[in-house]
């Protein structure tokens, strides 16, 4: 392999690891992807079958852009996970990185009739930013996928209706971040809708700031580096076998 695509390997094991970690596991499904450099369009995926506990460099599954394996596993992929990922990895060429969820917080939001309600800290950052793509059952047929892509536009989030949440990013560590950043969002929000109390509301002028806000809380670093290399510093202290 290729030191680059070594390097996408570790970096995506260790996504799936800081996935578990943060209770964002369903069973042995959902599914984070990247895509590898080249003209194959060939991109990484978790093997159907492991939780993301399991999941390490060396068995995650190469597959192109029409979800076809393409070397040598023991595992199969998921169907839906093909079909959501080969969809946007063919229409948006500056997306690297793909991740989705089913977290309890997330799909909640996901069956509210207004969706994620720009009322909260982390909601109000992420103002113009989040796309919606009704449901459809599993996502397993080809003729969903001009739908997905045309309900997502350019936006990088993505809420499945009824579903769960997705995100986009033009790294592994920038989908993480903005995947952290509307799953806290929605945590907050189901927290707040059990207390019962009425939400006092974030005025239009304020929501407007947020993308000049989060640009200067980045401090010119790459989006999500920051806390993705502290992620990957627990994993590593707790269990560094997704390096192999």
């Amino acid at each position: 392999m290729a030191d680059t695509e070594q390097t996408l390997r570790v970096q995506l094991a260790a996504c799936y690891r800081i996935f578990d970690y943060l209770g964002w596991t369903e069973s042995i499904y959902n599914h984070i992807t990247v895509k590898l450099p080249g003209e194959h369009e060939h991109f990484l995926i978790n093997p159907y079958g492991l939780h993301f506990s399991e999941v390490c460099a060396s068995n995650l599954v190469k597959v192109d852009i029409n979800g076809q394996i393409v070397e040598h596993s023991e595992y199969p992929v998921n169907p839906a996970g093909m079909l959501i990922h080969t969809a946007i990895h063919g229409a948006r060429g500056d997306t690297r990185c793909i991740a989705h969820t089913h977290t309890d917080a997330g799909m909640a939001v996901a069956c509210q009739a207004r969706g994620l309600r720009h009322e909260n800290f982390y909601s109000a950052l992420m103002q113009g930013q989040i796309a919606y793509h009704p449901f459809e059952g599993i996502t397993v047929l080809d003729g969903e996928k001009q739908r997905l892509i045309a309900n997502l536009g350019d936006k990088n989030l993505l809420i499945l209706r009824n579903h769960g949440l997705l995100s986009c990013g033009r790294s592994i560590p920038e989908a993480y971040q903005n995947l952290w950043g509307l799953q806290r969002a929605c945590e907050i929000q189901v927290a707040t809708d059990a207390c019962g109390e009425a939400i006092t509301p974030i005025s239009a002028e304020v929501l407007e700031k947020a993308e000049q806000v989060m640009k200067i809380q980045t401090m010119g670093q790459p989006a999500g580096q920051l806390e993705f290399d502290a992620m990957q510093r627990i994993v590593d202290k707790i269990d560094p076998s997704y390096r192999e």
